[in-house]
């Protein structure tokens, strides 16, 4: 049984799939018009909602920021290897890795972001990297039960295997020369981002095809990993027309 916290999470899933949502726990002190909306699309979907004390929801969201809502579900089956999700495309794989993400809130916006954009999985490495939380989950506003989150041992390793599989590794980087504009990105790639600050590690870093940055125009130097994959992401995708 999974967790779902907050407003996003919760409506994202019974949306998606509402015969896995098993019930509703909600602020019995909220009677708002975003609650009687989310009370609304449980009742059409059948969905048994129960009304309690603001402190049992904190207990149950384990730390998370629930907002009032808080949903017991059954967990989806995602993909645990990214073989599983490469023999299902129709379509070159477009794919995500971070290297050093370890904030949940930044993994769950690159979660939000990999699903806008059309990104068919996110890898990241088993050490140095926060793990798909429940903080995590709510952030990415229903992404998480969407886009497959692969946990691997080896980064640098997995990123052969991709090579080996005619997908072009692109990492980036503040110091590269090329802009992200004028890089290869058509066809099977997969975008390699580090987290904030400390940025790829090396031998993540000689691991990648190529390097690109992306361009800056005012005064910050970088940006937040979820922005920046933001960026990548749709970047690559318009290359492909769509």
């Amino acid at each position: 049984m999974k967790t779902l916290a907050g407003f996003h999470a919760v409506k994202g899933r019974l949306k998606q799939k509402a015969d896995s949502v098993r019930e509703i726990y909600v602020d019995a002190g909220r009677s708002d018009a975003r609650m009687r909306e989310l009370k609304a699309v449980a009742e059409k979907f059948g969905v048994r909602v129960m009304a309690v004390d603001a402190k049992r929801l904190d207990g149950m969201a384990g730390g998370a920021r629930h907002q009032g809502v808080i949903a017991m579900a059954d967990e989806m089956r995602m993909p645990q290897f990214i073989e599983d999700v490469l023999e299902t495309l129709d379509e070159p794989p477009l794919l995500l890795l971070l290297d050093g993400v370890q904030d949940p809130h930044n993994l769950g916006a690159c979660l939000r972001v990999a699903d806008g954009a059309g990104c068919h999985a996110v890898i990241a490495p088993k050490d140095r990297a926060c793990g798909l939380t429940t903080t995590a989950a709510k952030v990415a506003s229903g992404a998480a039960e969407t886009v497959p989150y692969i946990v691997v041992t080896n980064l640098a390793r997995t990123m052969r295997d991709l090579k080996d599989r005619g997908i072009w590794m692109v990492g980036t980087a503040d110091d590269a020369p090329q802009s992200l504009w004028k890089a290869k990105l058509d066809g099977a790639i997969g975008l390699v981002l580090g987290a904030e600050g400390e940025g790829l590690r090396r031998l993540t870093r000689d691991t990648c095809d190529h390097l690109v940055s992306i361009p800056m125009m005012g005064s910050v130097e970088s940006l937040n990993v979820s922005v920046a994959s933001g960026v990548c992401l749709y970047e690559a995708r318009r290359r492909r027309g769509h």
